[in-house]
């Protein structure tokens, strides 16, 4: 009788991508950023262990809203205190912190528990396109938009 394949922390190898934000759409990138933290492109993938690899976004600045997103959409964020409500329109936020933007749009799309805060930890963002980790000689990762058409 075969058993499921649980996968353990000492048995996964975590490996370093690199992924171009120019000219993507936000939510589209920080889905396949996600899908990549998670590790649910590896046949290895355990819902209870990080089997996720790291993920460096290099020129932020440059993804894209579609639409009338970047004039309609805004960023909500509250101090904790009456009246503390801070909102800024998502255009503002891409022209003063593109890293946020990217980070949070896929912070969000991470699980609210310990196992998500620890995925988080592996995500690397930068506004243009240095960055400081090429000694983990990180390999290019392609974004294939048939990929989610294919599975619909």
């Amino acid at each position: 009788m075969r058993t499921t394949y649980m996968a353990k922390e000492k048995d996964v190898q975590q490996r370093w991508y690199v992924i171009d934000a120019s000219g993507l759409p936000l939510g589209r990138l920080a889905s396949e950023v996600a899908r990549i933290l998670k590790g649910k492109h590896k046949p290895i993938y355990t819902p209870h262990v990080d089997t996720g690899d790291y993920v460096i976004v290099i020129n932020a600045a440059k993804v894209v809203l579609t639409g009338k997103k970047p004039q309609q959409k805004y960023y909500y964020r509250h101090s904790g205190y009456p009246g503390g409500l801070k909102k800024i329109r998502y255009d503002e936020l891409l022209a003063q912190k593109p890293e946020r933007a990217v980070y949070l749009a896929v912070k969000r799309m991470l699980p609210s528990n310990r196992l998500g805060r620890a995925m988080l930890k592996k995500l690397k963002v930068y506004a243009g396109a240095d960055h400081p980790h090429e000694a983990q000689q990180p390999a290019r990762w392609e974004y294939n938009p048939s990929r989610v058409a294919e599975k619909s």
